[in-house]
Parts: C-alpha cells; structure tokens; sequence
C-alpha cells in the first residue's frame, strides 16, 4: 500500500506545463508509434528488418508520417481547443487503430460516408469486449496523461511566431525525409495508392473533410431530374392487368458463397427449386452500402462513376414514378442513401411483430409484413423495394431465426476474433440459407397476386464480404484493390408466366443470357426494359434483357 500511495501521490504531483507545439509533437509521435500498425505492416511488406535500407526507409518514413501529422495538429489546435479537441482525436483514433487492426478497414473518403452514415444499431454491434484491451491502452491512458498537462500560454505574437516556425520545420522535414527515400517510396504510393489511407488518424481526418466539402456543394441543391421524358410503351394499353415488381436489394452477399453458382453447399435450395434465373458472373459498384445503392440505382453506374453527379441525380425510381408507377422502398436496415428521394418509403427496420422483431432488429421477412394491405389500398403498377438487412455483419448470428442453424459451430459474437474461420463461414452460409427463405417467400407471395397482377421479382446484393481470407474481414476495401468476395454478387430473377407472356420475355433465351458477366449497371436500364418504359435515359445495349424480347 506505501508503494501504491507513493505513486498516487506523485500522479497528482506531476502536472508538467508544455507549450501547444509539444503537446502536437508528442501526440503525432504516439500516433505514429502505436496507431498505425496496419500502416507499417503494408508500407514494410517484403523487405528483410536485417539490412540497413529497411530501417533508412523505415526511419524516413516515420519522420514524415510523424512531420505530417504534426502539421495537421498545428493547423487544428490552439490554447483553447487543445485539450478537448485533442481528446476527440485520441479517442476517434484509437478506434480507428482497432477496426484498422481487426477487419483490415481502409479509411477512405466512401468508408468514411458509410461509418458516418451507420445507424446506433449498426454502430451497437461493432462493439464488443474484445476491443477494450486496446482503448485501454490507445485512449485510456492518454486521456489521463492529457488531463494532467498544464498549457503554457504566450503572448499572442510570440505563440505565432513560435507556431509559424515549427511548422517551417515540419514541411522541411517532410520533405527531406520523403527525398531521402523517394526511390522507395515513390514506386510504393505509385503501386499501392490506398495505402495513404492507412496513415492515421490524417486518413479520416482528410476524408472528413473531402466528405463534409462533397455535401455541402450539393446541400440545398434540387437534384438533377432524369428522364423528363419517361411514358409506357403502347403496348401497355393492350394489357389486361398491371405489373407488380419486387427489387430486393441484399447486404452482403457474395457469390462465392452463393448455392445457385456453385458454391459446394447448397445455400438456396429453395430458389434452386423455384427455377429462377441466377446470374452467375455479376459485379458489384463498390464495397459497401453507401457507394453501392445509390450507384445501383444510377443512370451513371461504374461505368462512368461520378459521386458527385450520382448523388445529386434522380435515381430509377424517379424515373418509374414519372412513368405511371408506384413506387414504394420498404427499409429493414439504415436507410436508401437519398435513393428513394420524391417516393414513398416504409422503414420497418423498429417495427413491434414479434414474430420477426426482438425490440432492436427484424428479420427480414418483415418486408413481406402488410403486404396485402398495401396491395389493397394500390391501384395501377406497382414497384416495391425491399432492403435487405441481408448477411449484415459482423454479427451474422443475428441475421436469421434458430430453424435456420443448419451449419455448425457457428460464430454467435459480434467479435470475430473469438471464433474460427470454419465457425464465421458457417454463420454466414446460416444467414445466406436464410436469404434464401426470405426470396422464395417473396416469389410465393406474388404467386398469389397472379389473379390481379403481371408479377416478377429480382434481387441483387449490394457488395459482398470477406470472411477471413487473406486476414480480411467485413468489406469496404478501396475499390481498385477489393478481393473479388468483395465485388462479385448474386442476382437473381423471377417472372410469372403471365408476366412473361404479357412483356414478350423469353426466359429462355435471358437464361442463357445469365450465365455471361453483367453487373450494377444493368439494372437501371433492365428495370426499363422489362417494364416497357420508353425515355430517353435507357441504354439497350445495358439492358440484360433486351435480346430476349419480342415486339
């Protein structure tokens, strides 16, 4: 106990008093320490720690990583904000080292939208037991060595000059160190562009500001109208019934794992039944939720990726809506990311069934939930929605009911680090069997609206997922450098016989069609197709099933 109180009273003692500059100096050295292993592990991948060039190439390095940072903390903190916007910054990092460390996460400018725009149920499940170790140690305790500093305030004139003067030191140092070891950085940063945005905490930092700046230029901005000049075809005044549609968006989904395309489980035994038409080979338009959707939904596409230009657009459903069509979005997870903007949307995501609701989340059959009374209360066509909360992880052993707990052992923690690659991939294959149910209880309930409506259903995941390999896990890997378990989807479609007849669709001939590489970009101007809308908009040669129908 005398040892113990000795220490106390020396903590409280101790209140050394330091100047703004080396507060910023030893947190950017902290971080460049003990918040950017990832970092490390990239930037020294395949050099030997015994030759003399690694540690040059390391030390010129750190001197940059650290001047870098030091700069930023410059340009942020001043004798008020010091402290307190200091401590944000400890904290933020400190669980951004973590999720960096744990799931191999890039934070980039579209990761960094999609963690801005994760709902507290979302955010809930990231949390765990696990990570207290390392807050602990990366927040924790720097927060109480923070709180015992003293600021030293100068004059006014003297603060600046000193702060002016220190960061003139830092450019310089930035760039000798980068200039000592350019042969070997330029060819790294050339080769391994994403690899900026494992410096932290200047990754978030900078994509914060690219995120804030992107919405503020399309803040109180109407969004660009699209096909102005959308009607049904004359053929529509032929039909005896209108459409009903179902677009199911999934979460998560690979093909990898996907039965229909071969995966060695079955993992859709009942689409397998249903003999729906699988495409095979179709890749997604990002990694996660936020690039994605609105991505899917887009006029643009991959193909000519512009997020400015796809956010601040009308999406299809505008386009469907301005044909005659109903459009509804029914919401099991964080929302349409401005997708289902002018429509109406149901978020059932808080909803009281218990049958498919614990309090804090619904399965997804949910968006079957009143369904007929929305039928009833429709008249003309009708396109719905469902979003899927799909094989959202990491807590895959939430996303289906016990019935569905046919591959075992299973991963039931939100912390992947406690469980087995065999145990996480068994969860996932769970959630995926369930997928499944929820699809083939889509197709049986617009079975059964055949009396009134011309019926089809397709469903397309939004990105898909790693599950351990190459140590990676979750998803939102840069683009350029995403595994392909990241971007390779399923897509699969329905189409009564009565829709088929009445739209002129040989299902044949787009069974044939499937098993030849499509992506995202079809669905826009597929969805026109196979509705019959005419607009300036459709693209034929990107509709998947424009060969396969006949006038």
């Amino acid at each position: 106990m005398t040892i113990l109180a000795a220490a106390l009273a020396r903590w409280r003692q101790w209140r050394p008093s330091l100047r703004v500059e080396t507060l910023a100096l030893i947190a950017s050295v902290f971080f460049s320490v003990a918040c950017n292993g990832s970092f490390w592990e990239a930037s020294l991948a395949g050099r030997a720690l015994s030759q003399p060039a690694t540690w040059l190439f390391a030390a010129g390095l750190f001197t940059a990583v650290t001047s870098i940072h030091f700069i930023l903390l410059c340009l942020l903190l001043n004798r008020w904000t010091a402290k307190p916007l200091l401590g944000l910054i400890i904290v933020v990092t400190a669980f951004a080292t973590y999720y960096m460390g744990t799931f191999t996460v890039f934070l980039d400018p579209s990761m960094l939208r999609n963690v801005l725009r994760t709902d507290t149920k979302e955010a809930g499940e990231l949390l765990n037991p696990g990570m207290l170790p390392s807050l602990l140690v990366l927040a924790v305790l720097p927060l109480l060595v923070l709180w015992r500093i003293r600021l030293r305030l100068d004059s006014f004139w003297r603060a600046l000059l000193i702060r002016l003067l220190t960061v003139f030191v830092a450019v310089l140092l930035v760039a000798g160190a980068l200039l000592a070891v350019f042969q070997d950085v330029a060819p790294l940063m050339r080769n391994n562009k994403e690899i900026r945005y494992l410096i932290t905490p200047a990754n978030y930092l900078y994509s914060l500001v690219r995120v804030i700046s992107a919405d503020a230029s399309t803040a109180g901005r109407p969004r660009l109208q699209i096909g102005l000049d959308a009607t049904r075809a004359e053929s529509w005044r032929q039909r005896e019934k209108p459409a009903l549609v179902v677009i199911v968006v999934g979460e998560t989904a690979r093909t990898a794992n996907w039965g229909l395309s071969g995966y060695a489980r079955q993992t859709t035994p009942e689409l397998a039944r249903l003999g729906v038409i699988n495409f095979s080979q179709v890749t997604s338009c990002g990694t996660n939720t936020e690039v994605s959707v609105p991505c899917l939904f887009s006029v643009y596409g991959r193909r000519n990726y512009d997020e400015g230009k796809i956010r601040g657009s009308e999406s299809l459903l505008n386009v469907l809506a301005r044909a005659d069509f109903r459009v509804i979005w029914r919401d099991n997870q964080s929302g349409c990311k401005g997708v289902c903007e002018g429509v109406e949307e149901d978020k059932l995501g808080n909803s009281k069934v218990p049958e498919w609701c614990d309090g804090d989340r619904c399965l997804d059959e949910i968006l079957l939930h009143g369904l007929d009374q929305v039928l009833a209360d429709s008249k003309g066509s009708l396109v719905l929605v469902l979003h899927q909360l799909g094989n959202h992880g990491p807590a895959y052993f939430k996303r289906y009911p016990p019935a569905f707990r046919k591959y075992e052992p299973t991963c039931d923690s939100a912390d992947l680090a406690k469980c087995s690659q065999e145990a996480i991939v068994n969860t996932y294959d769970n959630a995926l069997l369930y997928t499944d149910h929820m699809l083939a209880q889509t197709i049986a309930f617009l079975t059964k609206q055949d009396r009134k409506y011309h019926t089809a259903m397709i469903y397309l995941s939004d990105h898909g997922e790693s599950l351990g390999e190459n140590g990676l896990y979750l998803h939102g890997v840069p683009y350029s450098i995403a595994p392909k378990v990241q971007t390779e989807v399923p897509m699969v479609m329905w189409f009564s016989p009565g829709f088929a007849k009445s739209f002129s669709l040989d299902t044949d001939c787009l069974r044939q069609r499937s098993s030849l590489p499509a992506s995202h970009d079809n669905l826009f101007h597929s969805v026109l197709g196979l509705l019959d809308v005419r607009t300036s908009v459709y693209d034929s040669e990107m509709d998947l099933s424009a060969t396969c129908r006949h006038q």
